[in-house]
């Protein structure tokens, strides 16, 4: 139980452990997954159980355990036959969130999109392109660019080798052809990707 608090920003810690004290969790640090940053599930054995992963930012890191305690008290409250991500999870998570809300504990400029997002939170924070490029500043270098970040006609590659060059934005998405194919996709702007400079 103690290992997750060497993942969090210091001055939230204290919080939680009050927090904890009150609302027992078995929280888990597991190996990067690339579909989610964390989950929340209930055990056959009617224990909760989040895991999140190992390779957040202390940022990233405590606003998915805020979104998935959040789970855990809308359903506790509310029960299991709510929306997963409905009005109740959303009263939660800003509830729960609350207390966090200071400059101890979110750097700015931070401190106030995350307080945006939690007007109308997202299923995921990775479909909050500000939210996501806000957090992105506090991830460790890497070789990667993201989609908004590429100039307009920029060949990119993806981790499966595909290669696309990047078109106009088309409401929030961009529009990209992949080589080889012609085929159109679309892509979020905060999508990461390998910028391949052309000569």
């Amino acid at each position: 139980m103690q290992e997750f608090y060497a993942y969090l920003p210091r001055s939230a810690k204290d919080l939680l452990r009050e927090f904890l004290n009150e609302h027992p969790i078995d929280i888990k640090v597991v190996k990067a997954r690339k579909t989610k940053h964390g989950d929340f599930r209930k055990l056959p054995s009617g224990k909760v159980q989040i895991t999140l992963n190992s390779n957040e930012n202390p940022y990233r890191f405590l606003i998915t355990l805020l979104h998935e305690i959040a789970h855990h008290l809308a359903f506790k409250t509310y029960g299991y036959r709510i929306q997963p991500h409905g009005l109740e999870w959303k009263q939660c998570f800003r509830q729960i969130s609350a207390p966090f809300l200071v400059e101890q504990i979110f750097p700015q400029p931070l401190l106030s999109v995350f307080a945006q997002h939690l007007k109308h939170p997202k299923a995921s924070s990775d479909t909050d392109i500000k939210l996501s490029m806000a957090l992105r500043e506090f991830d460790p270098p890497t070789n990667k660019i993201t989609i908004l970040e590429l100039p307009l006609g920029a060949h990119f590659q993806l981790e499966n080798g595909r290669v696309f060059q990047k078109g106009p934005q088309r409401r929030k998405r961009f529009e990209c052809r992949e080589k080889g194919t012609n085929r159109m996709y679309l892509f979020q702007p905060n999508s990461e990707v390998h910028y391949m400079k052309t000569k």
